[in-house]
């Protein structure tokens, strides 16, 4: 099994205004970085356009809700890249980008291996998370970690 996740968030602010510029010019490079990084498996990608990452494939009614949605072979591969690389750096940026969601907006699921998540699939798992709470279909990091703690 991998591991796939999916992050998503309302931008403060549409993706050519100056107050997301920071973000918006390094999403290649953050990306590339995970890319790169041992238990990479896969990325939903946008056009590829320089500097757009995922951002033109916002959803709902509201052109600044984007996403991010990888596959990673396992937990630790995705927990180096998110908290031991550049990337954590600019999480603890994310106030100066994107609004605080009231609603959980992070979840993980497993997927047999080969199986690329869908956005939609992605989208699926969130609303079970938050309907119903961590389970064995969708879990958040806290509940991986006590998971981890108890074994």
């Amino acid at each position: 099994m991998q591991l796939a996740e999916l992050n998503i968030g309302r931008l403060l602010a549409p993706t050519d205004d100056p107050r997301v510029k920071d973000f918006m010019d390094n999403l290649d490079r953050i990306n590339g970085l995970g890319k790169r990084m041992p238990g990479f498996v896969w990325m939903h990608e946008g056009s590829g356009e320089p500097g757009t990452g995922n951002t033109e494939n916002a959803f709902g009614d509201n052109p600044q809700m984007v996403f991010n949605l990888t596959v990673w072979e396992d937990l630790p591969s995705l927990e180096v890249f998110v908290y031991k690389t550049v990337h954590a750096k600019f999480m603890d940026r994310k106030a100066e980008w994107f609004e605080v969601l009231g609603e959980q907006h992070f979840v993980m699921w497993w997927i047999e291996q080969g199986h690329q998540p869908t956005r939609e699939e992605a989208l699926v798992r969130l609303d079970d998370l938050r309907t119903n709470g961590p389970s064995d279909r969708a879990f958040g990091w806290d509940e991986i970690r006590v998971k981890s703690l108890k074994s």
